[in-house]
């Protein structure tokens, strides 16, 4: 339950940018004590800041970068129904890539039973997800680089090794999405990773939560010319929704 509670007051600050200890405790029926114990995790964790008398949302901070641990649980169930319309996408002998993420290791979970499959990926916590189910038909290569906060290898070495390779598919995940920035990250090296998985992509879909929405990071690394799908969750608003499909990407709700 208290994983669940703090899942939503996360949800809750990004959505509104700031919420009171009061309006908390008058939502969930605890005490002040339990909301303050449970700012006080979510700020450790980089999910949020707790100020006095509540707390305000991390969004804001182009070049903060949550852990991935901090991020694992939050909008969980939107990640898995994100996950599950995303795998429908990869075919039996396909080449695809997975950059890191949150939303991108509960897909590779999901790929698990697909045949005679290559995996490009930046993230190791992902490579371990198909080396713990090992099949005799699936390739999986962990692309090296520098460790980030959320777990991508990133860097020279990362984007060295994507400019030989030719993927059918890539699924990213990002740090913020916006209509008028594209996808974002607050990391420089990470968004040059990325932009060399695109570049080796023939097809990029984005999978990506609606808390996502109208974050920017740091750096842009990929405009909408770039992209060809987008999956987010039915918690997206309806002019989210409208601005989505004005962007000319393909837009998919999963449920």
């Amino acid at each position: 339950m208290a994983a669940q509670r703090q899942a939503t007051i996360v949800a809750e600050v990004n959505s509104r940018g700031a919420i009171t200890v009061a309006e908390l405790v008058d939502r969930f029926g605890v005490s002040d004590m339990t909301i303050r114990r449970d700012l006080d995790a979510l700020d450790s964790s980089g999910l949020l800041h707790k100020v006095h008398g509540g707390a305000t949302s991390v969004g804001l901070r182009s070049a903060h970068e949550p852990g991935f641990d901090a991020k694992l649980t939050q909008e969980s169930g939107a990640k898995q129904a994100i996950a599950a319309e995303a795998a429908h996408r990869v075919q039996p002998d396909s080449a695809i890539g997975i950059g890191a993420g949150t939303t991108t290791y509960a897909l590779a979970r999901q790929l698990l039973r697909v045949e005679n499959l290559t995996v490009v990926t930046n993230s190791a916590r992902i490579a371990d997800v198909f080396h713990g189910n090992a099949r005799s038909d699936r390739t999986v290569v962990l692309i090296g680089g520098i460790r980030t906060p959320s777990d991508a290898l990133v860097g020279p070495i990362a984007t060295a090794a994507l400019g030989s390779l030719h993927l059918d598919l890539l699924f990213l995940g990002a740090h913020g999405v916006d209509a008028e920035h594209g996808l974002s990250t607050p990391n420089l090296m990470e968004a040059e990773t990325n932009r060399s998985f695109i570049a080796a992509s023939r097809e990029v879909v984005v999978v990506a939560d609606h808390t996502k929405w109208g974050t920017v990071g740091l750096s842009t690394f990929a405009t909408w010319a770039d992209l060809d799908v987008i999956i987010t969750d039915d918690g997206l608003s309806t002019p989210a929704r409208k601005a989505m499909r004005d962007t000319g990407c393909e837009l998919v709700i999963a449920s």
